[in-house]
C-alpha cells in the first residue's frame, strides 16, 4: 500500500482521522495525502462580478482552509511519515473519486458523523456516496 489519501472536512473529528491514517502509513510505509474539498466558489463570485467583501471572505476562508491542511501534514512529517497537504475546490465526491485516480491512491480514508434522517433525506452521506462510487478500498473512521 503506496498512497493513502486522507479526506479532511474540519467539521470536527479530523484529529482521530489523521491519528488512524498515521498508524496505517506508518505500519505499511505509505505516503500520505491528507486532501480537504472546499466548496466551488458560487457563479456570481468572479473577479470581475460580485460584491468585494464577498471575494475577500472567501479568499480568507480557503487561506484559513489552506493554513490547516498544511499543518497536519507538517505534523505527520515531523512523525516521520512522507505526507503532502491538498486544497481542492469542487464537489466533494467527485473530487475524491479524481484525485485518488490522479494519486494512484491504494486506500481511501474518511470519517462518518452520524446525521438524523432529515439530514440524510436532503443531504445524504459522503462516506455512503465514496463507498459506492469508489473502486478504490475505503476505511470509514467513525466520529461521533
Amino acid at each position: 500500500m503506496k498512497n493513502i489519501l486522507v479526506t479532511v472536512d474540519f467539521d470536527k473529528g479530523e484529529e482521530l482521522i489523521i491519528e488512524k491514517a498515521y498508524q496505517m502509513a506508518n505500519a505499511f510505509g505509505s505516503k500520505l495525502w491528507l486532501m480537504h474539498i472546499a466548496a466551488p466558489d458560487p457563479d456570481f463570485v468572479g473577479y470581475d462580478v460580485g460584491p468585494e467583501y464577498i471575494r475577500e471572505s472567501r479568499a480568507s476562508e480557503l487561506r484559513k482552509e489552506h493554513r490547516l491542511i498544511q499543518k497536519y501534514s507538517e505534523a505527520l512529517k515531523n512523525r516521520g511519515v512522507d505526507t503532502e497537504g491538498l486544497l481542492v475546490q469542487g464537489a466533494t465526491i467527485e473530487m475524491i473519486i479524481e484525485e485518488s485516480k490522479k494519486l494512484n491512491v491504494d486506500l481511501i480514508i474518511a470519517g462518518h458523523h452520524d446525521h438524523g434522517f432529515l439530514y440524510k433525506a436532503f443531504v445524504g452521506s459522503v462516506s455512503g456516496e465514496i463507498i459506492k462510487k469508489s473502486k478504490i478500498p475505503v476505511l470509514i473512521v467513525p466520529l461521533d
